[in-house]
């Protein structure tokens, strides 16, 4: 009975491992890091972990400025994929040298349930000093989440406060240098849109069935801003540098129309 549980264990599959290695030229000469030196080093760690090895991924001669290598890219798309349990590397420079691309990496790692094990900077999630640690870089990775969000909220709101183009051109106007310009192909559209909605007795429905138009479309069309010179984002509604289209008095006619 021993023996049949004993062969039984031996014969469990084993969590599957991915080895990570990248050297370029000058780390090589410099430094001796060559790729067989550190594939040989991981397989040998995998190995007493308890892993088998899945499939190692070379980057030879690529710097680590950024993720953009191939075989990164590609370990990343298998471990969202979940075709191994871990990714082993040597160093965390051979992984890469942007603390913000290493963080919110080895963060979406925790994400798909893929340990990471750093064999030279003793950082792994398998035991409880390495889960600290993973929490740790997770903190940092919310934290830099959150500041890019604030930088591209804050940067959106200036550039709307400055009259600045925030999203794509509205019917009646296209982007030439980031800038709105009046559209002479649909500028006539608009107005005609305004004038027989504020002069005539019609309805949303008829009118966007009259254009090829839905009705949330005509709706979007006829409160926008835009076409009395105005721009807006997160709800703050600045002047803008573009020439409007629509008088205000027409626009506040249409409005009051919609609103009733």
């Amino acid at each position: 009975m021993n023996q049949a549980n004993q062969s039984s264990n031996s014969n469990q599959a084993k969590p599957l491992a991915a080895i990570y290695v990248r050297v370029s030229t000058q780390d090589q000469a410099q430094h001796g890091f060559s790729l067989d030196a550190q594939e040989d080093t991981l397989q040998n760690y995998a190995k007493v972990l308890g892993y088998d090895l899945f499939r190692i991924y070379r980057d030879e001669g690529k710097s680590a400025k950024d993720m953009n290598r191939p075989e990164m890219q590609q370990m990343l798309k298998d471990a969202e994929a979940k075709k191994f349990s871990a990714i082993f590397i040597y160093k965390l420079d051979r992984f890469s040298r942007s603390i913000k691309d290493l963080i919110l990496t080895i963060d979406q790692l925790k994400n798909w349930g893929i340990d990471f094990i750093s064999l030279q900077d003793k950082i792994e999630t398998t035991s409880a000093s390495g889960k600290l640690m993973f929490h740790i870089i997770s903190a940092f990775a919310e934290f830099e989440r959150n500041i890019i969000g604030d930088r591209t909220k804050f940067g959106m709101e200036r550039k709307a406060k400055e009259g600045g183009v925030v999203t794509k051109a509205p019917l009646g106007y296209r982007i030439v240098d980031k800038q709105l310009i009046i559209n002479p192909d649909s500028i006539e559209k608009v107005r005609s849109l305004f004038k027989e909605f504020a002069e005539n007795d019609i309805s949303l429905a008829k009118l966007a069935q009259k254009n090829n138009l839905s009705p949330a479309g005509i709706k979007k069309v006829l409160m926008n801003t835009a076409y009395i010179g105005k721009t807006k984002w997160a709800d703050v509604e600045s002047q803008g540098t573009h020439q409007a289209i629509i008088e205000q008095e027409l626009f506040d006619k249409v409005r009051s129309k919609l609103s009733s």
